[in-house]
């Protein structure tokens, strides 16, 4: 019999692979776990049971979730935005559900007229069974959804803004859904009861939570940030997150409820940063853990003798879906090309659709024999997504005659006010970097074209009289209507190396004499963007150590001149001094495990390399690393040249991956 902890190593173990194969194809970690959940399950390898102790703990994955939510639900975001979220996005759950209830009362009518008198009673299907699988299929997925489009650079587009409304509302619908859902499994005539008690239960805890709540937060977790512990700044996190989730379901009402008004509290205070920070290692491992426990519920036996069930629910919602949210984006005035892909973006099942669904089955509201179908159909549609959006412009052009004369109406707003622009610079992305470039530029008289996504950004700066205008730079129709051929040099001055990788692309195939310079966080991938055609590449973090080497030699008294040189030297010699660093103990997060760093290495009277010249040594062995410097036993700093005999006592100062480093290490001290 299993214990606790092999079972708590057997869920990290297949979380691991999960999550790393999903990686490596791209796809988001939430389908990972998924996997893992069908993979170990009592249905397929019976590698772990479904355990009540096992899935309490999963709820708290939901908990947090819900806390994350709640942080992002501040009142001027929603102001903002309230035609989308309350408008499109009520429009969208209150007609699904609708639009489930009426197909399972039509669906019943005809079973009935052809002979099965039980309708879909018959299968345990009731009105209020429908009510709750339709606000299951009413959720998309937050999670895929939003990385994809973030990846895409689609955040801020008109369709963009449209999926993050619907998913906004879709995400504040699930608050009064885990009340009504529980409630339906009463009688009718406790219906009513039920759901006005919940109400007016939940009307006076909001109220009091709400109305005095928030300056109660924001003096509590001062008190507690003066302490200047980050124990205790955590603790006391998980302790009011927890406890008000506790509070919430005390008064009959869910768990997720109260940490929903956490996240909300915490949202209008200074520490909502620090918060969501600390939070993030609870919210991703009891997540992950809530997938898995959902994946373990799928019945494969079951999905092989009803594989046309689990066809028929996973195409008739999507369509639906995508057919309902395409309408209602038409409705509320979105061109026909966005309206589509809007509905591309949101056809799927999401991870509170699964948060529904398992509530549902505790309180019997849908029979057993279901339950794996519906499992299965919303992990496929899920399954699909990342496919469906990689190939949403191709399905739009399909669907729509006119998408690509918008498309090239677009294009010839761009086109239009690059005319008559020549020699100019086109800056990818208008942000802080790109407004502080367009200003230098245009102080020099030097012309300047600027494309940007965000739609309000470029509204506001074009009223202005500043050239920019929408546009994706990573599409090349975009970059040829702002004059790409004409243009003297092209920057890209937001940090994304995908992003910059395609831009490349464009502007090698179709205009290779025109420069690039490239915008980086560090130099991690300096090489890839070189190699890819960059000019020039400016890594952020090494600029910034240059500026403040610069400033410090000059007031140590280092002349104005030869500070200059020094600094013109390194960029000449492409950052080579510069790059890399000495590992420390605050050096092992998982952004730091790609980057260049420095390694000593002392040769001992053992070492097999004593005696041998150091560029046989680099060619014998492959060593792919970087010989920075060498010091002698004497201290003596020696150029390390190919023809450098190694002797005994030497250190060599070494620059590369940490793997990298770990082998030439390795060679280096053989005996």
């Amino acid at each position: 019999m299993a214990t606790t902890l092999d079972l708590t190593l057997l869920y990290l173990f297949a979380a691991v692979i999960g999550v790393v194969v999903c990686r490596l194809l791209r796809l988001p970690a939430m389908l990972g776990y998924l996997a893992v959940g069908v993979v170990i399950g009592p249905n397929a390898l019976a590698l772990a049971k479904d355990s009540a102790g096992v899935r309490y703990l999963a709820e708290f994955g939901v908990v947090f979730l819900m806390f994350v939510i709640g942080l992002e639900f501040n009142l001027p975001k929603l102001k903002s935005m309230k035609s989308l979220v309350f408008g499109l996005g009520f429009s969208q759950v209150g007609l699904t559900m609708l639009g489930t209830l009426v197909g399972h009362l039509g669906l019943g009518y005809l079973m009935v007229q052809f002979g099965h008198h039980g309708g879909l009673l018959g299968w345990g299907i009731n009105w209020q069974s429908a009510v709750a699988l339709g606000g299951a299929l009413a959720m998309s997925s937050t999670a895929i959804v939003g990385k994809l489009m973030s990846e895409r650079l689609e955040l801020e587009s008109e369709h963009g803004r449209r999926v993050m409304g619907i998913l906004l509302f879709q995400d504040l619908a699930v608050v009064p859904l885990l009340v009504l859902i529980p409630a339906l499994g009463d009688s009718a005539s406790e219906l009513t009861r039920t759901l006005a008690i919940a109400g007016l239960k939940a009307g006076v805890l909001l109220t009091v939570l709400l109305a005095g709540g928030q300056k109660l937060m924001h003096m509590w977790f001062t008190v507690v940030a003066r302490r200047k512990s980050e124990e205790l700044f955590m603790l006391n996190l998980l302790f009011v997150t927890l406890g008000l989730a506790a509070l919430t379901e005390h008064f009959g009402l869910s768990l997720a409820l109260g940490a929903f008004i956490a996240g909300m509290l915490i949202a209008e205070t200074e520490y909502k940063p620090q918060v969501e920070t600390d939070i993030r290692p609870f919210h991703d491992v009891l997540l992950g853990l809530f997938f898995i426990t959902i994946g373990m519920k799928l019945d494969w036996h079951s999905l092989i003798d009803q594989w046309a069930l689990v066809l028929m629910l996973t195409t008739l919602p999507v369509l639906f879906k995508f057919g309902l949210i395409t309408s209602l984006a038409k409705l509320f005035g979105a061109p026909t090309g966005v309206a589509l892909r809007t509905g591309l973006y949101l056809a799927q099942a999401g991870e509170f659709g699964f948060v529904l669904l398992s509530l549902a089955y505790d309180n019997k509201l849908l029979p057993a024999s279901v339950q794996s179908p519906l499992l299965a159909s919303m992990v496929l549609s899920m399954l699909a997504t990342p496919f469906i959006i990689m190939y949403s412009n191709r399905i739009v052009m399909r669907l729509s005659s006119t998408d690509w004369l918008m498309q090239s109406l677009a294009m010839t707003k761009i086109a239009s006010k690059s005319i008559n622009t020549e020699k100019h610079v086109l800056i990818c992305g208008y942000g802080r970097s790109g407004q502080n470039l367009a200003r230098l530029l245009q102080k020099e008289r030097i012309p300047y074209m600027a494309l940007d996504l965000d739609p309000d950004r470029v509204h506001q700066a074009a009223a202005a009289g500043q050239n920019v205008v929408f546009g994706d730079a990573t599409r090349l129709q975009s970059l040829s209507a702002a004059g790409l051929s004409r243009a003297a040099a092209v920057v890209v001055t937001y940090p994304n190396t995908a992003s910059a990788r395609k831009i490349l692309r464009h502007v090698h195939e179709h205009a290779p004499q025109v420069p690039v310079v490239v915008r980086t966080l560090d130099d991690a991938s300096l090489d890839e963007l070189q190699t890819a055609g960059a000019t020039v590449v400016v890594p952020e973090a090494i600029e910034g150590s240059l500026m403040l080497a610069s400033q410090a030699l000059v007031l140590a008294g280092v002349p104005i001149r030869r500070v200059f040189r020094l600094v013109q030297d390194q960029r000449a010699a492409r950052y080579g001094l510069l790059r890399g660093y000495f590992h420390g103990a605050d050096d092992d997060s998982v952004d730091e495990l790609e980057l260049q760093r420095l390694s000593s290495v002392t040769l001992t009277q053992d070492s097999d390399c004593v005696g041998c010249v150091l560029g046989d040594i680099l060619r014998t062995h492959e060593l792919k690393v970087i010989i920075v410097s060498v010091r002698r036993a004497s201290g003596a700093v020696v150029d390390p040249s190919d023809d450098l005999p190694l002797l005994e006592g030497d250190t060599l100062v070494l620059s590369g991956r940490p793997q990298d480093l770990s082998r030439a290490a390795s060679l280096l001290l053989k005996g």
